[in-house]
């Protein structure tokens, strides 16, 4: 009767019984998502930087 009620209030939670699962991470893979987007956007910048520098020496 216990496992079945804890079952029930995992559902409930969106949580699927596996570790560090539901909502909160939910959020943490968006919280990482935008930081990958956002490194990556800086690094292209970086890049674009060099080669422009780069081309304007010649």
């Amino acid at each position: 009767m216990i496992a079945a009620a804890d079952t029930a209030a995992a559902a409930q939670q969106g949580d699927d019984g596996s570790e560090g699962g539901g909502r909160r991470a939910n959020k943490g893979v968006w919280i990482r998502a935008a930081i990958y987007v956002i490194g990556f956007h800086v690094f292209a910048g970086f890049v674009m930087l060099l080669l422009y520098f780069g081309g304007r020496t010649h």
